[in-house]
């Protein structure tokens, strides 16, 4: 199979991030994607063109997402494109009694009888999804991510991207978790959206597979995956709406529809700025990944899907305080002879290694030095609750959080 894409590998990157609406007040969710796009257009379109922004919707109705238009050529800028953005969706909310709240997971939503599904265009698809998955449940309407696309030209390009990516994916809650908090409850769980997400699928598992892809580097191969995974769906989908590359819910998924890798695996943080600086440290780690800047590229290829899935789950649970006990997996970063390490300090090392190759170091430097200072957002939450379980006070947290968001602020839980 010969095909050839215009983009080459880290010749531009796409981000997409979600966010929820919710009562200005109370922060109880509120359905008004729809009502947001007709204040902005006048009518209710299911995407709207803002230059080099986009605006679209989500299968849930109180969730918006915002987007690069297009491919982008750096991340330089995109922070600030990106809150103005945010800006704009603010004054159409704010008459209706709304604003806008990020992080992975709302607090206390009960998706069971909160949930609303997108009502418009695309809402046979969403219907579709719901009457498969039921989709009134955390892992389908509860849960905000930041998907980061990476173009390929090629399978050998494929092929180097997606090895980078699968072996990286483990350490992203490390950086990103900000999701500490469901059903009004604070758990042992920095990432519960990565928890949630990994078995909203469950009724047909071979979709959202182990999260972890499998290692598979041609697109032939990967044609192949998909077309088992279309064939599980099919009971359920007999007219076959669901045929199309996105019904693939693992943590990475190819689009050769666009000739891209999308990483679906990060948390959204309290701000733009936050979301992007993460962004720019997992392109600058993949490149390094990739250009050979610690294990030779050849090895990662063949990483076994249940170590990455082990070392996932425990950073799923203890995000940037996990130990990596895996010398194998430590290794690959040139990491192993000083023994078992956090996973905080494997990506400071990382970055260190990595980050000032890039174009977008100085910009987001700040926001990611206050990561790896003071923890993931998942632990700084943790840290401003202090223990105190009241809904008083979990609502307090998250209206400093959502006010970060109105102002592009990081979030700082001594502020608290």
């Amino acid at each position: 199979m010969s095909y050839s894409y215009p983009l080459g590998a880290f010749a531009a990157v796409g981000i997409e991030l979600e966010l929820m609406i919710v009562d200005a007040e109370t922060l109880a969710v509120r359905p008004l994607a729809d009502e947001l796009m007709r204040a902005e257009c006048g009518t209710y379109a299911a995407e709207v063109e803002r230059g080099d922004i986009a605006w679209s919707n989500e299968l849930a109705a109180h969730l918006v997402e915002l987007k690069t238009n297009g491919p982008r050529a750096s991340l330089s800028g995109l922070a600030a494109a990106l809150q103005r953005e945010v800006d704009r969706m603010q004054s159409h909310l704010e008459p209706l009694g709304a604003r806008l709240l990020a992080t992975g997971m709302h607090p206390w939503m009960n998706p069971a009888t909160e949930a609303q599904l997108w009502q418009h265009e695309y809402a046979e698809v969403y219907a579709l999804f719901d009457s498969i998955f039921d989709c009134r449940t955390h892992g389908w309407a509860n849960v905000q991510s930041v998907h980061i696309n990476l173009p390929f030209r090629d399978d050998a390009e494929f092929a180097q991207l997606h090895a980078a990516i699968r072996v990286l994916l483990p350490l992203l809650p490390a950086l990103a978790a900000s999701s500490p908090v469901i059903d009004g409850r604070l758990t042992r769980v920095m990432d519960n959206r990565l928890e949630a997400y990994r078995n909203h699928a469950a009724k047909v598992p071979l979709v959202g597979g182990s999260v972890i892809p499998e290692p598979i580097y041609t697109r032939r191969d990967y044609e192949a995956l998909l077309e088992r995974i279309y064939a599980a769906v099919a009971p359920y989908d007999p007219k076959g709406v669901l045929r199309h590359e996105w019904i693939n819910a693992r943590g990475a998924i190819a689009r050769f529809d666009r000739g891209a890798i999308e990483i679906r695996l990060l948390d959204v943080q309290e701000s733009p700025v936050a979301d992007v600086a993460i962004a720019a440290a997992v392109c600058a780690a993949l490149r390094g990944l990739v250009e050979g800047a610690f294990a030779p590229l050849e090895s990662l290829a063949t990483w076994p899907t249940d170590r990455l899935k082990t070392i996932l789950a425990a950073v799923g649970r203890d995000a940037e305080a996990t130990v990596i006990r895996d010398l194998g997996y430590l290794e690959i970063f040139g990491h192993a002879r000083s023994g078992p390490c956090e996973a905080g300090e494997l990506w400071q090392a990382i970055l260190e290694q990595t980050l000032g190759r890039s174009d977008d170091a100085g910009e987001y430097s700040e926001p990611l030095q206050r990561i790896l200072e003071q923890g993931t957002l998942a632990r700084r939450i943790v840290t401003a609750l202090d223990g105190d379980r009241r809904p008083e006070r979990l609502r307090h947290v998250y209206t400093v959080l959502a006010d970060c968001l109105a102002t592009g602020h990081l979030f700082d839980a001594g502020a608290c």
